[in-house]
Formats: structure tokens, sequence, C-alpha cells
């Protein structure tokens, strides 16, 4: 009875030995690119970053003003190429609607506060009290 037994069941192993081999599959390592992870990061970050700026009210008011449907306009964006996001986040600083302005008020502080510095200093005003002009 053992031997009728023997033949089916060592069938049975060698097969599922042989399927079990053959199901195995090799892992590849590859060393990654410094650059390649950078990019990938990037894309999120602008994928997030031009979600925010739909997400804001104030956007979402001028787009209805527009006739825009503000689901469309998300759908569309994350149906977006990673080169047209990469291409309107970076556009995104230099379009007035989408910069915080933090940067333009800095500059213009600055700029005044350095024309009214040449001035007192050419003697033309008297603003700052620490510049001692020559006359």
């Amino acid at each position: 009875m053992f031997k009728k037994i023997l033949k089916p069941v060592s069938l049975l192993l060698v097969c599922s030995f042989l399927l079990l081999d053959l199901s195995v599959q090799t892992a590849n390592a590859q060393l990654v690119d410094t650059n390649s992870v950078i990019a990938v990061q990037q894309e999120e970050v602008n994928r997030e970053r031009v979600a925010a700026f739909l997400g804001r009210e104030d956007v979402q008011q001028v787009m209805v003003q527009q006739g825009v449907d503000i689901a469309e306009a998300q759908k569309r964006v994350a149906s977006l190429s990673d080169a047209e996001l990469a291409k309107m986040a970076n556009s995104m600083d230099q379009l007035p609607a989408g910069a915080s302005g933090v940067g333009a008020v800095v500059g213009a502080v600055v700029f005044i506060f350095v024309v009214l510095l040449i001035t007192d200093l050419l003697g033309l005003t008297h603003v700052f009290p620490f510049v001692h002009a020559q006359r």
C-alpha cells in the first residue's frame, strides 16, 4: 500500500518543486541616481504647490468669475505631465496672482532706503539722523 501512494506523492512533489522554482522572481539591485530622486521629489512638490494654488479661495473666485469649473480644472491639473507641471509651478512666482508679494514689498523698502540714504549722503535731504553729510 505504501508503494501505491509513494508514486503519486513523489510526482506531486516534483511538480510542486518545479512550479515553485519558476514562480520566484529575482531582484535586481541597481544604484539610484541622486538627480532622479531629487526629480521625483520635485515633481511631488510641484503637484502639491499647484494644487494648493488652485485650492486658494481668491483663485477659485476668479475661476468662477471667468466661468471655469473648479473640479474640471483640478482634474486637468492632475493629468498634466511632469514637464508641464514644472513649467506651471516655475511661472507661478512670476505671475502676480501666484506670488506672495512679500519679495516685492521688501525689495521696494530696500530700494527706498538706499535712495534716501544716498540723498542724505549728498546733502540733499535730512531723513536719517545717523548720516552726517559733508556740505
